[in-house]
């Protein structure tokens, strides 16, 4: 009898444990059951790539007198990396004209972090860690200090190389970013309030996201605060698959949002640096915005993609391969443009001189065209539709184009040819429903519903024809912009 109420108690013991089993979906000898049972442990990844992560710091010269020594460098390099300027410090006093200039002095201007890319002593690590340094002090975790030479800083995507004279140093490893998890865990080493040889570690929170203009970040949850930028964010084999740069805080500490730059994308702007001091980028002379979801619907290109082209530079490419306003690219060189920051990475990272085909969706119809990639340059101011000569005689205003609040009028030869325009017919008056969508004065209606129009008779002919149940797309160009206006006219 004893033996068998044990046999009956082994058995409820064992359903039960299979119970436990079925619901948890996890056996005992299942890769994922072992990981929820063992956290991760990166000692291993500490000895392994901590030998090659360094502390840098920076002198800058000013002049004797000036600025506030009272002020923490660490929250100095804060203050320049998340603001744009330095902090505020002790007000500069004039000084008479008889009085010689102050003399320069070194002072210590910020901390950051860096790794170690080749055994000769090439270092990776933020421009704006070292941007603006007069000189910059490279300490390796053996305690060995060395004055590195700025090989080369990209501020657009804030990679910098650094040279010291060294052999025979210990590098990282780099990862494959492609391969990269969200949810994955990544550790950093760096010198946060230069505190040196700090380890970190969070998981991997988001991939591609957009937070600049040439580069998708890697968002993670791991601890970044000032004076870890540019160190290094590793994966759980001891690979290099970031470069840790900016943190998002309403404080001035970590919140538990940090970005690092994609391995990969630094990679391809370190080769240049190396080679050449600084990074060529390709251009093609447009300004662009996004597609929204009421526009796309409108003019029948489906689904919000693609980037809008609002203006095209004179003498860009994009103008000498016939892209114009209003027109929305959708491909580059084959691959397709989801949302508009698409655009300035792949044209970008194109060589320049290259030629590349660019599909664009215009008036309801695709077309392909070939562009020759020209060099990036800084971007011209546009001219505001203020500083035009736009006098010309009102015309009288249909019933059709009150009903959209519109006043509209021919555009005059020598505005059509200075706006280097084919057709449109100007905005004198905007109301009600027009104003609400937008429209002003002195716009220019380049197209009613995908149909061009160069009158305002082709205008109230093309608006007899739209359907009024719904908004009618319109595209104008305001000064060197094109954009669309949903219209809802009175019924």
């Amino acid at each position: 009898m004893l033996k068998f109420e044990r046999n009956k108690l082994r058995s409820c013991v064992l359903a039960c444990a299979l119970a436990v089993v079925s619901t948890t979906g996890l056996l005992p000898t299942s890769p994922a059951f072992a990981q929820a049972r063992v956290l991760p442990d990166f000692t291993d990844l500490v000895d392994q790539v901590g030998p090659a992560v360094v502390n840098i710091r920076t002198v800058e010269k000013v002049a004797q007198g000036s600025g506030n020594p009272e002020v923490d460098e660490e929250m100095q390099e804060f203050f320049r990396r998340f603001f744009g300027q330095p902090m505020p410090g002790i007000p500069r006093q004039g000084r008479p004209n008889n009085r010689p200039a102050p003399q320069e002095e070194e002072r210590p201007r910020g901390v950051g972090s860096g790794f170690i890319l080749s055994p000769d002593g090439f270092v990776m690590t933020n421009a704006h860690v070292v941007d603006g340094a007069s000189e910059v002090l490279v300490t390796l975790p053996d305690k060995r200090e060395f004055k590195a030479r700025i090989v080369g800083a990209d501020k657009r995507t804030d990679v910098a190389v650094v040279k010291i004279d060294a052999t025979g140093l210990p590098a990282v490893k780099v990862g494959d970013v492609s391969k990269l998890r969200v949810g994955e865990w990544v550790m950093a080493i760096g010198s946060p309030f230069g505190l040196e040889n700090t380890v970190t570690a969070g998981i991997v929170s988001a991939k591609q996201r957009d937070t600049g203009d040439y580069l998708p970040f890697i968002q993670t949850d791991v601890a970044i605060n000032p004076g870890n930028s540019g160190g290094p964010l590793i994966n759980m084999r001891g690979e290099v698959v970031g470069i840790n740069s900016q943190i998002y805080s309403r404080s001035g500490g970590f919140m538990g949002i940090s970005f690092s730059i994609p391995i990969d994308e630094a990679i391809r702007v370190s080769d240049q640096l190396r080679a050449f001091g600084r990074v060529s980028r390709g251009r093609i002379g447009v300004q662009i915005d996004q597609v929204t979801k009421d526009v796309a619907e409108s003019i029948g290109l489906g689904k919000a993609q693609g980037a809008l082209v609002r203006g095209v530079e004179a003498g860009s490419p994009g103008e000498k391969a016939g892209i114009e306003p209003g027109d929305i690219i959708t491909k580059f060189d084959g691959k397709s443009i989801e949302k508009p920051s698409d655009l300035p990475r792949l044209v970008g990272n194109t060589k320049p001189g290259t030629k590349s085909s660019v599909t664009v969706f215009r008036r309801g119809n695709l077309r392909d065209l070939n562009v020759t990639i020209a060099e990036i340059e800084p971007d011209k101011p546009a001219k505001r539709a203020s500083d035009r000569d736009e006098s010309t005689g009102k015309a009288p205003a249909s019933a059709a184009a009150k009903s959209m609040g519109l006043a509209l009028s021919d555009l005059p030869d020598a505005q059509r040819r200075e706006l280097k325009l084919k057709g449109g017919v100007k905005v004198d008056s905007a109301t009600d429903a027009a104003a609400r969508a937008g429209l002003r004065e002195g716009d220019v209606i380049l197209a009613i519903s995908n149909t061009e129009v160069s009158s305002v008779k082709e205008f109230e002919a093309a608006l007899a024809k739209a359907d009024r149940s719904k908004p009618v797309s319109l595209l104008f160009r305001r000064g060197d912009w094109a954009q669309y206006a949903l219209v809802r006219p009175a019924r």
